[in-house]
């Protein structure tokens, strides 16, 4: 019945003559009645984002357990802080995107006027830091460079992981 009057309001809106027997007032009823809520949804890809970074953390924390089960606890250290920039890296990134869309959208002139210098920058030196954080890590704490770099691959992983997730998430 409400899928009926919900077609025929449809039709009787580009020919009304053909429709006498729906009165304007039921007409308006239909259309008001069955308009969906203002949602208050989050941005598209706001939870992947969000899966993005809590899956860095586990995937380093995982990895660096793993590394102390088998009593390697240099590489253990070196997972876990390849992991830390690896989100940290992440982090910067999506600050800076959201400063950028921000500003392009004209809502940062206003709202945002303090962090942005810092984000623009770290944005610019990001690969710079991280460098200097890989070269800090590997002189003064002794871990193996490549469970360093294995360890920045959590954000890889944790990026595959989040859009399978996503795709598997839609397809049901």
């Amino acid at each position: 019945m409400v899928d009926d009057r919900l077609w025929m309001s449809w039709l009787c809106r580009w020919n009304s003559r053909d429709c006498p027997e729906i009165s304007l007032n039921s007409r308006q009823q239909t259309m008001t009645s069955l308009t969906p809520e203002p949602t208050t949804a989050s941005p598209v890809g706001h939870r992947t984002v969000r899966r993005i970074i809590y899956l860095i953390t586990a995937f380093g924390v995982a990895a660096g357990l793993l590394a102390t089960l088998l009593h390697r606890l240099d590489w253990a250290a070196g997972l876990i802080f390849g992991a830390g920039l690896a989100w940290l890296n992440f982090w910067w990134m999506k600050r800076g995107t959201e400063a950028f869309t921000l500003a392009a959208a004209g809502k940062g002139a206003t709202e945002k006027r303090k962090g942005q210098s810092a984000t623009y920058l770290a944005v610019t030196l990001r690969y710079v830091l991280i460098g200097f954080a890989l070269y800090g890590i590997f002189i003064f704490l002794h871990v193996p460079l490549l469970s360093i770099v294995i360890g920045l691959c959590a954000f890889a992983a944790a990026t595959i992981t989040a859009s399978v997730w996503e795709i598997l998430q839609s397809i049901e």
